[in-house]
């Protein structure tokens, strides 16, 4: 059976024409999705970071030769335009934001869920990197299909660079997000996110995808950043309600109870000299400055 190929929608398009797009195929890629003047100030922000950040160490997943860069709201302008950008918030609320009803004593009440933003990061694969293993990123909140009957997430991944087959585009299940939890993804069945920079790639988190491998001569790199249901959170914010002071003193199982720490599926981790690590390694230093250039 042919693997269904993405389809193509201008930045023009009504958020209406895209949600469509996505509920259909899983994912649609955006063209023109940022202008020219736009692109060229995201990559003098992200150069300044990608250019000092060491490969990962982890090989299986996030890969031996690419960079990743994360924190980008705090590093960058552009990036703080582009998770604000009209198409994919609004398109993150549409899909998200599913109303349910709840009961307070006799009174029966919609309520639609918050969502807030995931995780930002650049991500350059570099020559010599090989596939990522397929998988949902809904599967960092343990998400069931079609058991839950809703999106977690949906994702974005601006091409800073031009994304081709050769050099490691994005690769992805068109109608994935249908699939039940027993279906295996494979290689075979998925296309590349091919698109030209400044362009982006938006999916949910029940569609399988993965990193392609680079075997050009020249890096690819993407920003990528996804929107969450909100209320995958704690209900008290202990991360700012309780002094750092305070934290180190605890019992490391208080300290992982309060969120400082990074789950089975990795929720919650922080970025240290470009590697994804769990937050307890920032206790140990006398200063947060002491973990990278501009955090």
């Amino acid at each position: 059976m042919e693997t269904k190929k993405l389809t193509t929608l201008d930045s023009s398009e009504s958020v209406e024409r895209v949600v469509e797009v996505i509920k259909r195929d899983g994912g649609v890629i955006i063209s023109n999705f940022i202008s020219d003047q736009a692109l060229q100030a995201l990559r003098a922000e992200l150069d300044l970071y990608l250019n000092e950040t060491p490969y990962g160490e982890d090989a299986y997943f996030a890969g031996a030769q690419t960079r990743r860069v994360a924190r980008l709201i705090a590093r960058s302008d552009a990036a703080v335009s582009i998770a604000l950008h009209p198409l994919f918030i609004e398109s993150a609320q549409k899909i998200l934001q599913t109303p349910t009803h709840v009961w307070s004593g006799s009174e029966r009440i919609e309520v639609a869920p918050n969502i807030q933003l995931s995780f930002t990061q650049a991500i350059q694969i570099c020559p010599g990197q090989g596939l990522q293993p397929l998988h949902r990123d809904d599967a960092t909140s343990l998400w069931r299909h079609p058991q839950y009957g809703r999106e977690a997430r949906l994702q974005m991944m601006l091409a800073v660079s031009d994304f081709t087959e050769e050099n490691g585009a994005t690769r992805v299940i068109p109608g994935s997000h249908t699939w039940d939890d027993e279906r295996m993804p494979t290689q075979e069945e998925t296309v590349p996110a091919e698109m030209s920079a400044g362009s982006a790639l938006f999916w949910i988190g029940s569609v399988y995808h993965g990193g392609g491998a680079n075997n050009s001569d020249r890096p690819r790199t993407g920003l990528s950043m996804a929107y969450d249901l909100a209320f995958l959170r704690s209900e008290e914010n202990h991360l700012l309600s309780i002094p750092i002071e305070r934290v180190r003193e605890l019992p490391e199982e208080m300290q992982q109870l309060l969120g400082w720490s990074a789950s089975r599926t990795f929720l919650g981790w922080v970025e240290i000299n470009g590697q994804m690590r769990d937050p307890r390694e920032l206790l140990g230093m006398p200063s947060f400055k002491e973990v990278g250039k501009g955090f």
